[in-house]
């Protein structure tokens, strides 16, 4: 179980537990404490909470590691959470009419409750959590099969993405897998053993793993009888790229083989997925459309008050197939910014205006891609969409990047929520190992995961140029 996991538990276990005690005592009416499930808000209010704590990425390990930022944002992100309640309750006409024990209290005090109770819940998992994790009481036992750079690279991942902060790792190795990785003697000499018999179940046994990673540098003298005594024996055995899949949610393609990516699940869509893809973006970007005009008619008043020139811009763009289309966009750099040809976007770009700087930091240049979406040639979410020239650029130098193609372009993307925003070869190729990620996973419920962690992107932007 992660880390996170671990937090969003003790979040939903306390602030379900302290929710009718607080609609109790609001309403200091003992006997409609046990009547509180009558009224969906019941449930409205808690449920709200822990999709915006969700969506404004405070069970990301990045928020759990930097406490005091995580603590900081809790009061903003709990009222975020408590206005959406309010905001639903007040679209539920049936339900806000019912003499209901929620319903005797107004929005304004449930409001209150809910902004003070979850925060002070929010709080005291965090308090817990910080508490567990010092005491080591979270942390995985891993069974490496190997000592050489593979698990080198694998404890290098673990500290630097690891959804897990605290794993207590040992490893074991034979001369036939491979010279031992000189860094690892330096630094962990104590944890590598060289068992008789290369007995792996019995040191997995002796440790009290919970997995057994398989991670050799030399494969070809791994003994799989020993693998298959230590699966027998109850111990799940993950091979070492899969694990490092799922543990740092990307494709690492430094270390990927062709081989494993043809053989390991995932790249399937049937008709079923595209129809439902298809819909959802029709519904999201019409739902959305609807609810940005206001801000999109604002930054395009903003661009024609900041000077002559056209307010949307378009370009050409690469989707699903490599077929090109023209992405529309709100104009956020100077007339003629490229009339000495296409070049990457830099930070501190002396061709944005002063209102496109602030179009960009808000994502409002963004919108005009909805009617894209509409159109068909771009999907809500998916790899980001981009220029034909620097894809022939990416592809000349960067394997698999045309694999990315396989789905259509979309406004945010896995890619998009996780890595700043990316304008070199180098930056490419990160981007790409979490498109395919996206591309290896996809499913109508990733893109919900991601649609609802694009909300903390847009509030609290990194990287934007």
């Amino acid at each position: 179980m992660t880390t996170g996991t671990v937090l969003f538990l003790l979040d939903a276990g306390l602030i379900l537990l302290a929710w009718p005690v607080v609609l109790w005592l609001g309403r200091s009416g003992f006997t409609d404490l046990f009547s509180l499930p009558a009224d969906p808000r019941g449930l409205l209010y808690p449920a709200c909470e822990l999709l915006v704590l969700f969506a404004m990425g405070l069970y990301r390990r990045d928020a759990i590691l930097e406490e005091r930022r995580s603590f900081s944002r809790v009061p903003l992100v709990v009222g975020m959470g408590a206005a959406l309640s309010v905001l639903i309750s007040l679209g539920l006409p049936m339900v806000t009419s019912r003499a209901t024990p929620v319903g005797r209290l107004d929005q304004a005090q449930i409001f209150t409750l809910a902004t003070v109770s979850f925060t002070a819940c929010a709080f005291v998992a965090r308090l817990v959590l910080h508490l567990l994790l010092r005491q080591h009481r979270l942390r995985r036992r891993l069974l490496i099969v190997g000592a050489g750079q593979r698990a080198w690279d694998l404890l290098l991942m673990l500290g630097r993405e690891g959804r897990s902060l605290h794993d207590e790792v040992t490893l074991i190795h034979h001369p036939s897998l491979g010279e031992v990785d000189p860094r690892l003697l330096d630094e962990r000499p104590e944890r590598i053993l060289r068992p008789a018999g290369f007995d792996i179940a019995a040191v997995a046994t002796q440790v009290g793993a919970d997995i057994v990673i398989v991670a050799p540098d030399e494969r070809r003298g791994m003994d799989l009888r020993r693998l298959l005594e230590c699966k027998k024996a109850g111990f799940p055995v993950i091979q070492y790229l899969t694990f490092v899949e799922k543990e740092i949610r990307r494709i690492d393609l430094k270390r990927m083989e062709l081989g494993w990516l043809v053989y390991t699940n995932g790249f399937t869509f049937g008709m079923m997925d595209r129809v439902l893809k298809r819909l959802f973006d029709l519904v999201v970007s019409s739902l959305v459309l609807l609810l940005s005009s206001p801000l999109l008619l604002a930054g395009m008043i903003a661009i024609r008050l900041e000077g002559p020139g056209s307010v949307f811009y378009r370009q050409e763009r690469v989707t699903r197939d490599g077929a090109v289309f023209w992405i529309l966009k709100l104009r956020t750099m100077r007339v003629n910014a490229e009339a000495e040809g296409a070049v990457w976007a830099r930070e501190k770009d002396n061709r944005i205006t002063r209102a496109g700087a602030l179009l960009r930091r808000t994502r409002i240049d963004e919108l005009p891609q909805l009617v894209n979406i509409l159109r068909g040639e771009m999907s809500f979410v998916g790899p980001r969409p981009e220029r034909p020239l620097f894809v022939a650029e990416l592809a000349s130098q960067i394997p698999l990047y045309h694999e990315r193609h396989m789905v259509k372009a979309g406004l945010t993307g896995w890619a998009q929520i996780n890595y700043p925003y990316g304008a070199s070869i180098d930056d490419g190729r990160s981007k790409l190992s979490y498109d395919l990620y996206y591309v290896k996973n996809f499913s109508i419920l990733f893109d919900l995961v991601i649609l609802l962690q694009t909300l903390r992107v847009v509030l609290w932007p990194s990287g934007v140029r």
